[in-house]
């Protein structure tokens, strides 16, 4: 998480573009009704399920996400029409240098941890899936982790902690993934979050088995070649193809990007000529997430939706469109 805010016959395109603006307005008002009383819609079936012909899989959202309820979560999830949604816990509550003292818990937005992912999922098994996570420098953050596997947990992450990405505690991390063949979500955040993306390419090397998802403001950022200043998080320029975000997934296969939050849309807004060519290049291996507090779910205010939003409008052909929204997720997680 962070915290940023082929061509066509005009026949065809006009009626897409018909297609996605009458389904806009229809998600419009499905979420001020699930904004209005969001108690009255849930069940454990999603309501919505016969409007979308088109399923999403969002690879990132939280429980109680700076006080969103689980109720508004299940609402804004609905309204931005995904149908799946991997729940990312936090580690537990510790004061310690790789949480930066405190700074860092519930992933430094209220997130909460495994246990509530955990149950949320199962009361909900057709619309939510579940991580596993924890302070990597704890002495039983691997039974804490293997825990939450044995139980089904898709993914190991969020991780957003202060330490090395090649420490002897991420690593085991790393082998811990490998062993039951669940991708690593990580945070990049420079000298916050996850140091050494330079090196990175070590573990990639290292443990060729195991799939990664970079996200966040580094991540995003080092698309351009010319992203010299690591301090900024959130660069508005024109990109430079050929950044170390763009080499990683160029010339390793066990390596994706996570779209998410502001960072992620971001790096399609700040040079949308570059975003489709990137797009277009990286196709099978970028992925969506929404990662937003938004309660929603309506594209004026929600990261998740305007993301959706631009990867249709950026994304040169409608299988393009359709990898990065559900199959490349759907391949990755093996659902």
């Amino acid at each position: 998480m962070d915290f940023k805010k082929s061509k066509t016959k005009p026949s065809a395109s006009l009626s897409r573009r018909k297609f996605i603006a009458g389904t806009g307005l229809l998600l419009a008002g499905t979420a001020l009704k699930l904004q209005a009383n969001p108690l009255s819609t849930l069940s454990t079936h999603s309501p919505l399920d016969s409007l979308f012909a088109e399923p999403i899989i969002d690879i990132h959202q939280h429980t109680d996400y700076m006080g969103r309820t689980t109720e508004q979560l299940i609402a804004h999830q609905r309204a931005m029409g995904i149908t799946k949604t991997i729940l990312l816990p936090s580690g537990r509550p510790v004061n310690s240098a790789s949480t930066h003292f405190g700074v860092g818990n519930g992933l430094q937005a209220k997130a909460t941890g495994n246990t509530i992912c955990y149950g949320l999922a199962k009361k909900y098994p057709k619309e939510f899936l579940f991580g596993a996570n924890e302070v990597p420098d704890l002495p039983d953050a691997l039974q804490e982790i293997e825990k939450y596997l044995k139980l089904g947990a898709s993914v190991i992450g969020e991780s957003k902690f202060g330490v090395e990405c090649d420490s002897p505690e991420m690593q085991k991390i790393y082998e811990l993934a490998q062993a039951y063949n669940v991708p690593v979500l990580m945070h990049w955040q420079y000298e916050m979050y996850n140091y050494g993306l330079e090196r990175f390419y070590k573990m990639l090397e290292k443990y060729p088995k195991v799939n990664f998802i970079g996200h966040s403001q580094t991540w995003w950022a080092n698309i351009d070649r010319n992203h010299l200043d690591q301090k900024v998080l959130y660069p508005k320029t024109k990109v430079t193809p050929g950044g170390l975000t763009d080499q990683l997934l160029s010339n390793y296969d066990n390596i994706y990007g996570d779209l998410s939050a502001g960072s992620g849309l971001g790096s399609m807004t700040r040079d949308e000529d570059h975003a489709r060519a990137f797009i277009e290049k990286h196709q099978d291996r970028l992925l969506f997430g929404s990662d937003c507090t938004d309660i929603t779910g309506h594209i004026d205010n929600c990261f998740g939706a305007k993301i959706i939003a631009e990867v249709r409008k950026l994304s040169p052909t409608k299988k393009i469109e359709r990898k990065i929204l559900y199959h490349n997720a759907k391949k990755l997680f093996r659902l």
